[in-house]
This record gives C-alpha cells, sequence and structure tokens, in this order.
C-alpha cells in the first residue's frame, strides 16, 4: 500500500506566505555522496538540524546532534503513518507555522518533516509528552517540524491545544539514507537493516528507549530518486568495563 508520509501541500496554507517559502525549493543543495542513489538526492536550502559526523561507514553513519526544537503533534488514525494522518499531521503543524499561533507571526519552513512512533504503554515520557488516552497505541506516530534556530525558547505559543512545543536534548545517531517515497513496510525494512548494521559495530549499541525515526527532506512533487530519506536511532557507547 502506498502510504505517502510526506503529504501534498493543502489551501490550508496562506498562498503568499507559501509562494515565499516554494522559491527556496528552486535551488536545491547537494550534500556529500557516497554512491550514486545519494549523489541524485537534493535537499531544499532551507534551515536544518545541526550535526557533525562522528565516522562513516558503507552503509551508514554517526552523527553528534545538536539539541533543537520541535513543534510536533499526533497522528491521527491507528494504523502507522497513512496518507490521511500524513495530511492531517502535517496541515496542523503547517498552519501553526504560518501563523495560526498567539501573536499571528509566520515563521520560515525548515527541513526535514520528522516522524517517529510514540513510545509504548508503560515508558517514562517527559513532561511535554502529549498525554495519550488508554486505548491501544500500537502503530500510533507523530509529526514534527523543526523551528528555526532563531527563536530558541520564545516561540510564539500554538493556538491549537494538539501541537506541542519539545526541545530534543543533543544526542548520538547512526543514520542510514535512502530515496523514493516512504511506506509502513519500507520504514520498517530500513529499521531493521539499520539496526543489523549498529549490531556489527563493536563501538556502539542502539539505546534503549530508541525509537526509529524518518526523516524527510522533500517536498511531494520531488521525483522519487531525488527524494532523500534518512531512518535513525539514537545509540550509545558500548560499555566496555
Amino acid at each position: 500500500m502506498m502510504n505517502l508520509l510526506f503529504p501534498q501541500f493543502r489551501m490550508v496554507l496562506d498562498v503568499q506566505s507559501f509562494a515565499s517559502e516554494a522559491i527556496k525549493y528552486v535551488n536545491p543543495r547537494r550534500g556529500e555522496a557516497r554512491s550514486l542513489e545519494e549523489a541524485l538526492m537534493s535537499v531544499p536550502d532551507l534551515e536544518t538540524i545541526s550535526y557533525r559526523v562522528l565516522k562513516r561507514e558503507k552503509n551508514y553513519e554517526v552523527r553528534k546532534v545538536e539539541s533543537y526544537v520541535v513543534a510536533e503533534t499526533l497522528m491521527p488514525g491507528y494504523k502507522g503513518f497513512d496518507f490521511y494522518g500524513a495530511s492531517e499531521g502535517f496541515n496542523t503543524l503547517a498552519a501553526y507555522l504560518f501563523g495560526k499561533n498567539l501573536k499571528r507571526e509566520e515563521m520560515e519552513m525548515t527541513t526535514p518533516v520528522l516522524v517517529s512512533r510514540i513510545q509504548s504503554e508503560g515508558e517514562k515520557m517527559e513532561m511535554t509528552t502529549p498525554v495519550i488516552s488508554q486505548q491501544d497505541d500500537t502503530g500510533r506516530w507523530k509529526m514534527a517540524f523543526v523551528m528555526p534556530s532563531k527563536y530558541g525558547e520564545s516561540l510564539p505559543l500554538p493556538i491549537d491545544d494538539s501541537i506541542t512545543i519539545r526541545r530534543v536534548p543533543s544526542k548520538m545517531t547512526a543514520v542510514s539514507v535512502f530515496s523514493g517515497f516512504v511506506t509502513d513496510d519500507i520504514a520498517l525494512i530500513k529499521e531493521q537493516e539499520l539496526r543489523k548494521l549498529i549490531e556489527s559495530d563493536t563501538m556502539l549499541q542502539v539505546k534503549d528507549s530508541a525509537e526509529a525515526e524518518v526523516s524527510q527532506y522533500n517536498p511531494p512533487f520531488t521525483p522519487p530518486f531525488m527524494r532523500r530519506n534518512e531512518i535513525s536511532l539514537e545509540v550509545v557507547p558500548i560499555d566496555s568495563s
């Protein structure tokens, strides 16, 4: 099934705001490529998460990611990140970004859009995590926009109470890059592949509480072979004592 993670832009966005941001997609930038697949990928010339590459392997790399702030919302539905849930989540966050906040302030787009599973019932959650009803939450996902760094902790408050503003602490992640459109099945396959790669690393292991996070950098009109997606897992050094 073709459950597209990155939804179509809808008219909920202010047309002028969208037009001013869309121009940044005309001249995309390309990162360092390790394969022909990566060489064909491009990403919009937008602010993104700051990180430092600690090491590069053939099929993944390890990054030290700087702390950043996100606006996130729970995607509706219980069937993974289906098209409906992705569209609703994206439009909720885009409306906040383009003025649906207490200051009526328009903010700049950033990249990527982040999607990850919510923590399973019984795990300790941060105080900023939205309260989830006592139902079977298996398969539920949340979507997040990275907020422009210039705001720091002074972001305008959202009007929609389904949106949570949260600072993500600095962390170390293992990241694998792939192209194309993302589905539930592809996300699971890429996560399993990345976990196997990390298992072969003698210095690192997946953090016990880590959930896979999917990052998408491109608007929906980008051809599949030019789309840059990443699957990442938080990792920690192996205790050799």
